[in-house]
């Protein structure tokens, strides 16, 4: 598991809102800095590599853990 900057849970809601929450979060951040995104939606699997490749961001990491997602996201420049 990858160390990280910024932590944001979304367990319990549903897409688009993991999303938009992510794209918040990583609107406040630096270059280079984690955003570890936990997400309970399924449809993040497919969300929110799409959101990473739209927005120059790199997914780093995912995995599953207790019946959640977890996204480890680096913020592109």
């Amino acid at each position: 598991m990858s160390a990280f900057d910024v932590e944001v849970d979304t367990s319990g809601l549903n897409c688009p809102l993991p999303v938009l929450k992510a794209r918040k979060a990583l609107a406040d951040m630096s270059a280079g800095q984690k955003l570890h995104l936990i997400v309970t939606d399924k449809g993040a699997n497919k969300d929110i590599p799409a959101f990473c490749k739209m927005t120059g961001n790199q997914l780093v990491e995912n995995y599953e853990q207790a019946g959640k997602l977890h996204f480890i996201l680096e913020k592109g420049a």
